[in-house]
């Protein structure tokens, strides 16, 4: 399936935040939302969302305007995993992601057999089975964000919209939470848009990029091509530098900031 945004201006009321932006992403592929603060890069997420009314423009999905889906046929194309999630009941794991299977739960039934096995799997699939049976406000921020992502993941959905899905998590579990990022686009046929703060996050998951910058001006396409050492000081307001090594044969970047330049690097594989 082919997600596109066509010439989509959002904003709030009179003002105009975000003016003919246009990025598509497919099933199986990593779009994330790169920019300072202020650009726009939440209100265009929550315009994608339906939370926000667009002002002007299309997003389309396979062609057909995703305004027109009905709340139902909008939840089983695209899920979504929240920045933050505290629940108000200290609910158990399982049953704080079984919930993402109502959309295919009938009006007045309850979750059986098959919803519980598909949560199962969804926690199978990230590593993370052990939390089964824990108490959801009780286990740590990493481990929340696995059962956020499983949530949506049950959800049955072929698009995953993230908010900063690597927030106030540690370096450690920033990396668990990319890599799944990285594997379930794959695996699973995934499209999934993810806001970040970091070029690098872009890099590691191999992804298309929209770089938003100031003043309505914005740059869409490869990592490789859109985070450079002029569009990041551009963008950003600091010089960088864009650092390239081998490690095992696989080529892996960094882009980092500088006071002086700094060429190249190379790391050693032990």
């Amino acid at each position: 399936m082919i997600l596109e945004i066509k010439n989509l201006s959002c904003g709030y009321g009179k003002k105009l935040v975000i003016n003919n932006f246009n990025a598509s992403l497919s099933s199986g592929e990593v779009l994330c939302l790169l920019g300072p603060n202020g650009v726009g890069k939440t209100t265009l997420f929550k315009t994608i969302l339906g939370s926000l009314p667009a002002k002007s423009g299309e997003i389309l999905v396979d062609g057909r305007r995703l305004r027109e889906f009905s709340r139902k046929e909008f939840a089983r194309t695209i899920s979504y995993v929240p920045q933050a999630h505290t629940p108000p009941f200290p609910f158990k794991v399982i049953d704080v992601i079984v919930m993402g299977r109502t959309v295919h739960v009938g009006s007045f039934a309850s979750p059986g057999k098959k919803d519980i096995e598909a949560a199962e799997k969804a926690l199978e699939q990230l590593g993370v089975s052990y939390l089964r049976n824990r108490i959801y406000t009780e286990i740590s921020g990493g481990e929340r964000q696995m059962v956020l992502i499983a949530r949506a993941l049950v959800q049955d959905t072929n698009f995953l919209m993230m908010d900063e899905p690597t927030s106030n998590l540690d370096f450690g579990n920033q990396v668990r939470v990319l890599e799944n990022i990285k594997r379930l686009a794959k695996e699973r046929n995934l499209g999934i848009i993810m806001t970040t703060h970091y070029p690098d996050h872009a890099f590691y998951c191999d992804s298309r990029v929209a770089l938003i910058k100031c003043n309505n001006k914005y740059l869409e396409g490869m990592a490789d091509s859109i985070i450079t050492v002029e569009n990041m000081d551009s963008a950003y307001g600091i010089h960088t530098q864009i650092l390239t090594g081998l490690y095992e044969g696989e080529t892996i970047r960094a882009c980092v900031p500088v006071k002086s330049n700094i060429e190249s690097f190379h790391v050693e594989s032990n």
